[in-house]
């Protein structure tokens, strides 16, 4: 899957299609995505205490197929900014996500399958220092749809954050994403679990 758009010459591919080092160069070595290597929602557990960033990092590597086009499977999708690599977002089977299950946030006042691998999951996006602040995750989450959409899925969900003008949320809590990227894309509201988080969905 590839996609062009507009200036700034944007492509979104998927991660076996990019190579290892272009990945690695959006998750950095030195912040939240670096250390939690988007598995924060795989490892049983608490992510710090039950992995090390060596075990966390071989697991992302061995999801995305990296480098191999011809992989069977993917954990996600890459975005390039003019050629370098720039963003990030995980979009798999939700039950994929293994701690899922026990986080309470999707299922908050649903009746929900949770073994119903045709419900897809946007659950982490990566933006590479120097290119956050573009908003890029909108053209990552759009891309999401047609991405789930192509393999299968019935349905394509997501739980962002709820984000206020002015007020500043750290970069560890919003990689979820907020509201209004997937507002944008289409997705809509059906559980409002906390305060601050909303689950979104999207039915093909």
């Amino acid at each position: 899957m590839s996609e062009e758009a507009g200036p700034g010459e944007l492509r979104i591919v998927a991660a076996n299609e990019a190579s290892w080092e272009d990945l690695a160069a959006v998750f950095g070595t030195a912040d939240y995505v670096a250390r939690c290597q988007c598995q924060r929602f795989k490892v049983l557990g608490w992510i710090w205490r039950d992995s090390t960033q060596e075990e966390r990092t071989a697991m992302l590597r061995d999801q995305t197929g990296c480098g191999d086009p011809g992989a069977a499977y993917t954990s996600g999708l890459v975005l390039y900014v003019d050629g370098e690599p720039a963003g990030w977002v995980a979009v798999e089977p939700r039950t994929a996500y293994t701690k899922l299950r026990t986080t309470r946030i999707p299922w908050t006042d649903r009746d929900e399958d949770k073994s119903d691998d045709s419900v897809w999951a946007v659950t982490c996006f990566a933006i590479r220092k120097g290119y956050r602040g573009r908003g890029l995750t909108y053209p990552l989450a759009q891309a999401t749809i047609e991405f789930a959409r192509e393999r299968g899925a019935r349905a394509l969900e997501a739980y962002p954050m709820i984000t206020q003008p002015g007020k500043e949320i750290t970069w560890g809590e919003v990689h979820v994403g907020a509201r209004q990227v997937f507002e944008e894309a289409g997705f809509k509201v059906v559980s409002h679990p906390t305060v601050r988080r909303v689950v979104m969905r999207i039915d093909f």
